[in-house]
């Protein structure tokens, strides 16, 4: 059977109305995982933090300790790639 023009035009704007619905961009676990980046970023910048020293004389080798130079640059990456798969996953539906 064919359709009619009105029974075509209620579909088509079914349709329109559809897909213009505002929504969230991101689902639940997109945001979840987001908090997660946001806080490995946090604790990797908490742990650069410290060693030095207060007379500028005195030499701190505290300062180029494992924690400072490679633990916290590397958990701030991991944070970021935690984000960007956070931003870059499909929500579900």
């Amino acid at each position: 059977m064919a359709k009619t023009s009105k029974t075509m035009a209620s579909e088509a704007a079914k349709k329109t109305e559809e897909q213009s619905t505002p929504g969230f961009a991101f689902g639940k676990e997109n945001y979840v995982l987001m908090f997660i980046g946001v806080v490995i970023i946090l604790l990797g910048f908490i742990l650069m933090t410290g060693g030095g020293s207060k007379d500028p004389n005195v030499f701190n080798a505290e300062m180029y300790d494992f924690r400072r130079i490679t633990l916290a640059p590397i958990l701030i990456l991991v944070g970021f790639a935690v984000e960007i798969v956070a931003i870059m996953k499909r929500p579900k539906d």
